[in-house]
């Protein structure tokens, strides 16, 4: 019976539109619509306990009359009937309906849902074009994806659970009230009203600030994690203090929201205090005045004082938990605002998959500029053949690292098109381009998982003989058969640490070059590929490098010069655009800013030393 109800909600499903749409009501019902049969089921089972709850004292009352009515040795005999009905909807159907109502709550839609909500999220996140992870924390975004799921299923399942049933609770105690005398239900009418004014004042408010409150928790946890992420600065720059104040000012900030929060629900609860008060007395009084005066039977106080207590607890209940909804409502918004952003870069409905033969690459009169006025590359074209090895050089700001960006489509062109073998990159899927590149950047990240899931990334079907051999091609294995991690997994198996910092930087590249030798596209980049190696690796490495490349369509961009001297072709970058083309030894004929670059990396950069003046002898000496 539990798994029948744990298996209602796929917790890893995904909607028929995978775009979470802006707007409070939409961003529910996006989530909410997709298991909406398992809503209205429970909506249908509130209905019915709430209604069994409030015929209760109706039952009390109806009991009392008849005992004040009969003689008790014929009460049973005469009364059975009524008292049968009490029975089976006390020991039978409420007791029923309340385990519908948890299998419904606690087995289906409590941890699928939320566990949906979150996978939905993160799917659509983790597509998300580059320039949004460059823009936010990384810890906030993840607690935004992890805090939706609980509030959104918190803030649903409390309106149905808890709303709905206060709702129709009350309005069956005014029906009965007023069925059994009209004035009655005068005292709860007056209390209904001023419990919706004091609802509306304090509910919206405590709503408002919870979203602040949730905001601000988001932006405590980025900066913590901020923290720990780059610890080793903070340790070398003995920035622990800055750190301190950095946290402490988003700390005092949540406190200070907590503490307003808090406020407004004590005012609440006070005013609360002193309406569910006048109601207990008011209805009290009225219902025995008018028993006193023979207006209404025996069986009325007891109905109506119950129906009086009851509703108090019930607003204080029914208080706490709309402050919830509103604080999850809140939180849901300010989740929203990150996670139902459009993707920037999209595939085309008709997107068909890039197909390389040959490796071409075209740069037909790209230009580029961050969305600014000014470009960071302008109406460039450049033809690189199948498998010519092309070296990009220029000063830091060129457009190097952008060209190599929008030809991996992490932007898309402003003006322009950049075509692989004839076929226009925005026409194709982002996976099969990027499936068709293999690239080594000069800030090699690992994943948090064993050498052999990293390596195993640049092909999932890869074997572990495949995997050992490419990290003997990239001079990597003796290294790794020595490490353990610090659950003692050694070798392969071991652990590389958060974006790998268990390793060396030159570690960390050679893992990254077994990645792409075992990826093995057709299009090769390197980006600083050597640059965290040192020259006794780099050399050891060369042969491999010269091997990945043979075959490929090649683009390297490299600050230290040397490196690219085995390129057919060197591209000079000047401000965004192409100012020189040509071997190394042309341009170096030709004398212009590859020249001059060359002239500083080779010694003419390097200043004769200044005189130290001499230390002034001590009195000792």
């Amino acid at each position: 019976m539990f798994r029948f109800f744990e298996h209602l909600i796929d917790p890893v499903a995904l909607p028929g539109a995978t775009q979470p749409p802006h707007g409070t009501v939409a961003f529910f019902w996006h989530f909410v619509s997709q298991k909406k049969s398992l809503f209205l089921a429970l909506v249908g089972v509130q209905f019915v306990l709430a209604t069994l709850d409030a015929a209760l004292p109706v039952f009390v009352g109806m009991i009392v009359n008849r005992l004040s009515a009969t003689e008790p040795a014929a009460f049973f005999q005469t009364h059975w009937l009524l008292l049968t009905v009490m029975l089976v909807s006390v020991l039978v159907i409420r007791p029923a309906t309340l385990s519908l109502q948890f299998l419904l709550s606690q087995q289906a839609i409590n941890p699928g849902f939320s566990s949906m909500v979150r996978w939905q999220s993160h799917w659509h996140v983790v597509r998300q074009s580059w320039p949004f992870f460059q823009a936010d924390f990384a810890g906030r975004v993840a607690n935004k994806v992890m805090q939706v799921g609980y509030a959104m299923r918190s803030a649903t399942t409390t309106i149905v659970n808890i709303v709905l049933y206060i709702a129709i609770y009350g309005v069956s105690a005014l029906g009965v009230l007023a069925l059994m005398d009209l004035r009655l239900a005068v005292p709860m009418l007056l209390w209904l009203g001023a419990y919706g004014v004091l609802l509306t004042i304090f509910v919206p408010k405590i709503g408002e600030t919870a979203k602040a409150m949730s905001e601000s928790r988001s932006q405590l946890t980025g900066r913590i994690v901020d923290s720990y992420t780059n610890i080793l600065t903070v340790k070398l720059f003995a920035k622990a203090a800055d750190e301190d104040a950095f946290v402490r000012e988003a700390l005092l900030l949540h406190t200070e929201l907590s503490q307003k929060q808090g406020r407004m629900v004590t005012g609440f609860i006070m005013g609360l205090a002193a309406l569910n008060a006048m109601l207990i007395a008011s209805i009290s009084a009225l219902v025995l005045w008018l028993w006193s005066t023979g207006a209404v039977p025996i069986g009325t106080v007891a109905t109506a004082i119950p129906f009086a207590l009851q509703l108090a607890g019930m607003a204080g209940w029914l208080a706490w938990e709309l402050m919830e909804v509103f604080e999850n409502i809140g939180v849901t918004q300010e989740s929203m605002e990150t996670i139902a952003k459009p993707i920037e870069v999209v595939d085309k409905p008709d997107a068909g998959e890039l197909t390389v033969s040959k490796g071409a690459i075209q740069f037909d009169r790209v230009s580029f500029g961050y969305g600014r006025d000014v470009s960071v590359v302008e109406d460039l074209s450049l033809s690189i053949r199948p498998g010519e090895k092309v070296g990009v050089v220029g000063r830091s700001g060129a457009g190097k690292s952008t060209l190599i960006n929008l030809m991996l489509r992490f932007f898309d062109v402003e003006h322009g098109r950049i075509l692989i073998d004839g076929q226009d990159i925005a026409g194709v899927t982002q996976e099969s381009l990027r499936a068709s590149v293999a690239m080594v950047t000069q800030d090699t990240s690992l994943l948090h998982r064993s050498i052999t899931e990293n390596i195993r990334y640049g092909r999932r079907s890869a074997s572990i003989d495949e995997i050992i051999a490419a990290a003997r091609k990239a001079e990597a294995h003796d290294f790794i058969m020595a490490l353990q991690d610090w659950k003692g997994r050694k070798g392969f198996d071991a652990h590389v640490g958060e974006r790998g910092v268990k390793l060396s930087g030159g570690q960390r590249q050679r893992i990254a070059l077994a990645r792409v030798i075992l990826k093995d596209a057709p299009i090769l980049v390197l980006d600083e590929a050597t640059s965290a190696l040192d020259s006794e690796i780099e050399a050891a490495i060369q042969d491999s490098l010269e091997g990945l490349m043979g075959g490929k369509t090649v683009i390297a961009i490299a600050h230290r010069l040397s490196t690219l001297q085995i390129m057919d072709r060197l591209v000079i970058m000047d401000r965004g655009k192409i100012v020189e083309q040509g071997s190394h030894a042309e341009l170096l004929k030709h004398g212009g800013l590859y020249a001059d670059l060359w002239a500083r990396q080779s010694g003419g950069f390097i200043l004769e030393p200044k005189r130290l003046p001499e230390r002034a002898s001590s009195a000792a000496e």
